[in-house]
């Protein structure tokens, strides 16, 4: 039988103490990392959300303005705009690179549209074209899609700002690479939601 002397039993538990203190301390450490790539993915899952929406709301803007063009001669420059917008637009996918890019451009997006739409008002054949009635109801319900999605992704980016910013999963963010995201706010010119149904009646 093996007897151990008080400082050899001292030691032993010291280093007993250390290993499970130091396994803790990893099992804590990996919790964090594990927390900020769940938080992390949420956020680019949100942003693929607003992507698919703002998708719907890229095909539907020609068959608008396809419509509006028979009618509005002197709202050309402004369509050209949107045109020019949309294109540019469409062609990024929303990612960490590209995410401020892509709000300030639908900030541009839903401001013109938002400029169209009052300026059907001033074009009664166009406000009586049952074609155009429908395409502006389906405008106004992508663009309800496109806030619902907003707000699901200020969300996601609200719970992974907070981790990257508050420490101690401040410093492991900061060791991994993972930065906050900018959140998905309205233009001050696109905060007025435009009510479609309003310019046919």
């Amino acid at each position: 039988m093996t007897y151990f002397n008080e400082g050899e039993f001292g030691i032993m538990l010291l280093v007993g103490i250390f290993t499970i203190v130091g396994v803790a301390i990893l099992l804590a450490l990996y919790g964090i990392y594990v927390g900020l790539i769940k938080k992390r993915n949420k956020v680019k899952e949100a942003m693929s959300g607003i992507d698919v929406q703002l998708n719907k709301r890229y095909s539907l803007i020609p068959n608008i303005l396809t419509i509006a063009n028979k009618f509005m001669e002197h709202e050309r420059g402004l369509m050209e705009e949107i045109t020019a917008l949309r294109a540019k637009a469409s062609g990024i996918k929303a990612d960490a690179n590209t995410i401020s890019e892509k709000i300030n451009l639908d900030n541009q997006i839903a401001s013109k549209m938002g400029q169209l739409m009052v300026n059907v008002e001033n074009y009664p054949q166009l406000k009586s074209d049952q074609t155009m009635m429908q395409a502006m109801q389906t405008y106004a319900e992508v663009e309800e899609h496109i806030a619902a999605a907003r707000r699901f992704y200020n969300s996601a980016v609200n719970e992974l700002n907070n981790a990257v910013e508050i420490f101690p999963s401040s410093v492991i963010a900061g060791m991994c690479g993972i930065s906050s995201y900018p959140f998905f706010e309205a233009a001050e010119a696109a905060r007025q939601e435009v009510n479609a149904s309003a310019y046919f009646n």
